[in-house]
C-alpha cells in the first residue's frame, strides 16, 4: 500500500500561484499513473490533472488547462502540480491519487487506487 501526504496548499490572491507536491511512500511509485483531484464545498470530488509513470503523458480538465501544470521526479518519489493564474473558482481540496491501474492516468473516482489526505487551497478575489 503506498501512502501519499501532500503539502503547498494556502491562501492566495486571484492571479497568483501555488505549488502542490505530494510524496508517496510504499508501494513501487514509479510504476504508477498519479493525479491530483479536487473537491470545492458542496461539490463532488473531481479530476484536475493527471501523469503517466514515466511523465511523457499528461492530462488536464479544461478547467485547469493552460494554467496548471502537473509533473514527477520518479527519482524523489513525488509528484507536482503548478498553479498560476488561480481563479477564486479553484478554490478547494486538493487530493493526490494513485491510479489503480498502472497505465492509466486517473480521470475518475473509480480509477483511483489510493488517496492522499488532502490540502486546502483557497484562492481569494
Amino acid at each position: 500500500q503506498v501512502q501519499l501526504v501532500e503539502s503547498g496548499g494556502g491562501l492566495v490572491q486571484a492571479g497568483g500561484s501555488l505549488r502542490l507536491s505530494c510524496a508517496a511512500s510504499g508501494r513501487t511509485f514509479i510504476n504508477y499513473a498519479m493525479g491530483w483531484f479536487r473537491q470545492a464545498p458542496g461539490k463532488e470530488r473531481e479530476f484536475a490533472a493527471g501523469i503517466s509513470s514515466g511523465g511523457s503523458t499528461t492530462a488536464y480538465a479544461d478547467s485547469v488547462k493552460g494554467r496548471f501544470t502537473i509533473s514527477r521526479d520518479n527519482a524523489k518519489n513525488t509528484v507536482t502540480l503548478q498553479m498560476n493564474s488561480l481563479k477564486p473558482e479553484d478554490t478547494a481540496v486538493y487530493y493526490c491519487a494513485q491510479s489503480r491501474a498502472q497505465f492509466l492516468i486517473p480521470r475518475s473516482l473509480q480509477m483511483v487506487g489510493s488517496w492522499g489526505q488532502g490540502t486546502q487551497v483557497t484562492v481569494s478575489s
